[in-house]
């Protein structure tokens, strides 16, 4: 997708908001500052939490690409209503990229019996398979094989791949399926035609407002001057303490996520899919 192609989730939906249970210092964590990005656009703050589980190549080269500064002043070019914003092209235009190489695809990971993986739903998969387990790695939604399925396997794993969620963040391409290499996208809504397609690294924890306020453009077009943009991008370990926003996301392994999500799902009326589910930040 060279050119194919959570506001902090304490902004709840009214429902959920109702259905929201307390929640102790146990349920929630502070993300590995190493892998958080502090994207300050031209109509606010994105604070988002890279995946390396699941795309350690993409990840590296998105925090190699933020020490450089690379992403500093660059456009949202290409922004679609219902569907995703994407930026990162030093030319502004779908066309450009980093001198890095470009990226072998990471569309889809091996899950073991050990990885924080966190079980929200089975589902039919079809042929040999039977089912999917359809979770969560952190924040990120993801679905994989079942977890009998690495009985049989020669790494003791079974494959799966990121869902492009609502804030999920996803690196673009052209044809190629290794043509990924600075250019990403952000997620405005629910888009399954993308899973296993193009690689997800990452999720946004604060901003999804952000997301959705940048200017978009006709569909399958670009974005009319003037643009919204990144001003900076910064890891939040590249932040000086003084400066460095604090960060706090529920721990989907928790207790209180489990109940929060039984909540949530039960306000929705018992039908509530994984990019539905509402997991709060706090940002200080």
């Amino acid at each position: 997708m060279k050119s194919v192609l959570l506001a902090a989730l304490l902004v709840l939906t009214p429902a959920a908001a109702m259905a929201q249970p307390a929640l102790s210092a146990s349920d929630w964590r502070t993300p590995d500052p190493d892998d958080v990005l502090v994207i300050d656009t031209s109509q606010g703050r994105i604070i988002l939490e890279m995946a390396p589980q699941l795309a350690p190549a993409h990840v590296a080269q998105v925090r190699t690409l933020a020490r450089q500064h690379f992403y500093d002043g660059l456009q949202f070019f290409r922004v679609i209503n219902g569907f995703m914003a994407q930026t990162g092209d030093p030319k502004n235009d779908g066309t450009g990229g980093s001198e890095l190489p470009d990226l072998k695809a990471e569309f889809e990971f091996r899950r073991g019996r050990t990885d924080p993986f966190v079980l929200y739903e089975r589902l039919p998969a079809g042929g040999d398979i039977g089912v999917t387990e359809v979770g969560f790695y952190g924040s990120m939604p993801v679905r994989t094989g079942p977890q009998m399925q690495m009985l049989a396997s020669v790494d003791g794993k079974t494959g799966g791949w990121g869902l492009f969620c609502p804030g999920v963040a996803g690196m673009a391409r052209s044809q190629d399926p290794d043509s990924a290499n600075s250019q990403f996208f952000l997620m405005r809504d629910t888009y399954p035609t993308l899973n296993s397609q193009y690689t997800a690294w990452g999720r946004v924890l604060s901003g999804e407002d952000v997301v959705l306020k940048i200017k978009a453009g006709p569909e399958d077009d670009k974005v009319p001057e003037p643009r919204d943009f990144m001003k900076t991008v910064r890891l939040l370990s590249d932040i000086p303490e003084k400066d460095r926003p604090k960060i706090q996301v529920v721990d989907t392994r928790s207790p209180g996520f489990k109940a929060m999500v039984a909540a949530q799902k039960a306000a929705a009326g018992g039908v509530l899919t994984i990019c539905d589910v509402e997991i709060p930040a706090k940002v200080g």
